[in-house]
């Protein structure tokens, strides 16, 4: 019988938000971290921008706040988005007292902050232009310091656990079976409490700025176990990933622009200022947007971004980590412009949560880019998202710490069963549905949408699910099926959500119906197996 792991607290997924909710905790807690990868190899390390908060005299709250709604096109939750806002000075005092070395100003003790997209004034708080690094890489110390969490690198999830209460008899959410990546097998992982910390689902796409692992894990677990999910429609596509045939997934961080770099067409001539009265900083969906429908009418591989005008050393001394990766490929970007190009970048839909980050399902959490909590709306405004993991896990955290007495332990669950299938030989079914998928996401369901293109896509999925899980049925796990399957639910509640989405909304854009409805409604799916007739989670 393979081995059955009981903890206090299960936490899927290492980068940001699982590892704040992680340290978080009360030291007493029985804590089990689960990462696909390394600690070191999710989204949150390759987070180049920053983090967003109001720390500078002449910023304030409610700017913050305006801006964020204006980002999001009407519908954002703004009392999710003051709630986020009014408590981000407390959560970069967090990061600091763990030891996070933001920049600072030049022979100065105050912070340097820098200016993005959609931002009034200049409240970002970075490292250089590796931000996710900094933040993570000292996260992740505190981590392996902490005697009451046991850390699982190389562990996959496979599906949630749910039993219901002997008392009550209410569903709720009790653990997770976890694939051991290196040895193959899948163990039975219990807890009275779970977080899925698992990020975002811009996987699903052919070109992404995303590591791997971002395949939708959580969302797709969640769904499967009857937790509903909204405004999967608006995934955000950055507008500048380096191109290059040897490049892999390389952002070219907003705040290049946000420090005068300007977008160019092949001929060197300037172009953004035609799209919108901020030009380069315009929110992401119009930048994109404009990057795409240039390169679509010139029949261009690429656009380039020039802040080669700026001096070298300002460059260098700002933007090392992009300086020095471009270098490795022949650009030089304080002589060179940058050949970049729009790519899948971040999920600002995902599982429906309340402040609290408590999903429908009894005792499970989602928290970071895995969540839908109502602040990004249809765009979220950069260095937002950061933040965003910060404030929702404490907000879970604190909840967990005054639950968890009070919560039984699991009664005992049945090990994961493989005496009936088999290993294939076959990986290259894998391969081929995986390459297959992501392709007509980007062709059909990508920056520019029409409802011809989505039925197109809604077809493909059904087929492709088909196949998928008669394959996952008959043979043993692993990391490629389970990622695969996943991609499958979540492109499905993709395209389910954009064809709900009859109008033209930051950065769901489609032919069809180019223009604004007249009222802004949350696009939200429900399962045949809704568990949350008992956990109320208001939307209004």
């Amino acid at each position: 019988m393979k081995q059955t792991h009981l903890y206090d607290v299960l936490i899927i997924g290492s980068g940001a938000a699982g590892l704040a909710v992680s340290l978080q905790l009360n030291s007493g807690l029985r804590i089990a971290l689960i990462s696909k990868a390394s600690l070191q190899g999710g989204a949150s390390w390759l987070a180049q921008g920053g983090i967003a908060a109001v720390i500078d005299k002449n910023d304030s709250t409610d700017s913050h706040i305006v801006d964020t709604l204006i980002a999001g096109a009407g519908l954002c939750h703004e009392d999710t988005v003051r709630f986020v806002v009014e408590n981000g000075p407390d959560a970069i005092q967090w990061l600091i007292d763990n030891g996070v070395d933001f920049t600072r100003e030049e022979g100065a003790t105050s912070y340097h902050l820098t200016k993005e997209g959609g931002h009034s004034h200049r409240r970002i708080l970075h490292t250089a232009d590796a931000t996710g690094k900094e933040i993570t890489g000292t996260l992740v110390d505190r981590v392996l310091q902490a005697k009451n969490i046991e850390i699982f690198e190389h562990h996959c999830a496979v599906d949630l656990v749910t039993q219901a209460d002997k008392s009550s008899r209410k569903i709720r959410c009790t653990g997770a079976y976890i694939l051991d990546i290196n040895s193959g097998d899948v163990e039975l992982f219990q807890a009275k409490s779970v977080v899925l910390a698992s990020g975002g689902a811009s996987k699903t796409y052919l070109y992404t700025s995303n590591p791997d692992g971002a395949s939708g894990d959580g969302i797709a677990m969640a769904w499967r176990r009857g937790c509903r999910v909204g405004n999967l429609e608006f995934n955000q596509f950055h507008p500048t990933c380096l191109y290059h045939p040897k490049a892999k997934s390389f952002l070219i961080t907003e705040a290049l622009r946000g420090e005068g770099a300007i977008l160019k067409l092949p001929d060197g001539s300037p172009f953004m200022h035609q799209f919108h009265a901020d030009a380069e900083l315009a929110p992401r969906d119009v930048v994109a947007r404009a990057i795409d429908h240039e390169m679509k009418r010139l029949g261009s591989d690429c656009l380039y971004l020039d802040i080669s005008h700026k001096p070298a050393a300002f460059i260098t001394e700002h933007f090392p980590t992009v300086y020095h990766h471009c270098l490795e490929f022949g650009i030089d970007i304080t002589k060179d412009p940058i050949p970049v190009v729009p790519a899948a970048h971040y999920t600002c839909g995902g599982i429906v949560v309340n402040t609290k980050g408590q999903t429908d399902l009894r005792n499970l959490y989602a928290i970071g880019e895995s969540a839908f909590t109502g602040l990004h709306g249809a765009n979220r405004m950069a260095s937002n998202s950061l933040l965003e993991c910060l404030v929702y896990a404490h907000a879970a955290a604190n909840e967990i710490n005054q639950l968890n007495q009070t919560i039984p332990d699991p009664d005992f669950i049945r090990p994961w069963d493989e005496s009936q299938v088999a290993y294939s030989d076959e990986d290259v079914v894998i391969s081929h549905n995986w390459d297959e998928l992501r392709r007509f996401m980007w062709d059909y369901v990508g920056i520019v949408r029409t409802n011809k293109r989505l039925q197109r896509a809604q077809h493909r999925i059904k087929l492709l699910q088909k196949e998928i899980e008669e394959y996952y049925s008959n043979y043993k796990v692993g990391r490629d099926l389970l990622e695969l399957r996943n991609l499958a639910t979540v492109a499905e509640l993709i395209i389910r959500c954009a064809l709900q989405r009859k109008e033209s909304r930051g950065l769901h854009y489609t032919l069809d119906y180019p223009d604004l409805a007249p009222i802004a409604k949350d696009t939200i799916l429900v399962p045949i197996n809704f568990a949350g007739q008992d956990v109320i989670i208001n939307l209004d």
